[in-house]
C-alpha cells in the first residue's frame, strides 16, 4: 500500500468516524502533534483524544488533497474541516450547536506502511471568529 494510500484510508476512517480503522493505520508509538497542544504518543493517547473530539465536534473533511514525498515515508494532506461545534471545551467559546468552515492541513511519516508521525495544523482564531 503507498503512502497516499495509508493516509487515504486514514482520512476515510475520520469521515467515516471509525476510531478503530484510523488506529490500524498507525504505528503502535504514533507521535501525534495537535494544533496548539502537547505532543501525545502512541495509540491509546491517539484513541483517548479521538474520543474527546467526537463528543466536542462533529466534522467531516472535504476538498481532500495528498501529496506523497518520494519514498513514500513522507505526506501530507490539504482539506476543509465542516464541523458543528458540540460540547464546550475547556478555554474555548461556549458550545450551541454553531457550524464552521475551516481549511486545515496534516503532514505524516510513514515507516513500514504505518503512519508514525501526524501533525494537524488550522488558523485557531479563524474557527474561534466562526463559533463566537
Amino acid at each position: 500500500m503507498s503512502a497516499t494510500d495509508t493516509i487515504r484510508s486514514y482520512f476515510d476512517a475520520f469521515n467515516a468516524k471509525d476510531t478503530e480503522a484510523m488506529l490500524a493505520c498507525l504505528d503502535a508509538e504514533v507521535a501525534h502533534h495537535v494544533n496548539e497542544g502537547q505532543v501525545r504518543s502512541g495509540k491509546i493517547k491517539f484513541a483517548e483524544f479521538c474520543a474527546h473530539m467526537t463528543r466536542c465536534y462533529d466534522e467531516t473533511l472535504t476538498d481532500m488533497v495528498i501529496f506523497e514525498a518520494e519514498g513514500g515515508t513522507r505526506a501530507a494532506a490539504e482539506y476543509i474541516v465542516n464541523g458543528t461545534y458540540l460540547a464546550t471545551e475547556a478555554g474555548l467559546p461556549e458550545a450551541d450547536g454553531q457550524t464552521y468552515r475551516l481549511p486545515a492541513g496534516s503532514f505524516f511519516t510513514l515507516k513500514n506502511g504505518k503512519i508514525t508521525r501526524v501533525v494537524t495544523y488550522y488558523n485557531l482564531a479563524d474557527w474561534i471568529r466562526q463559533v463566537r
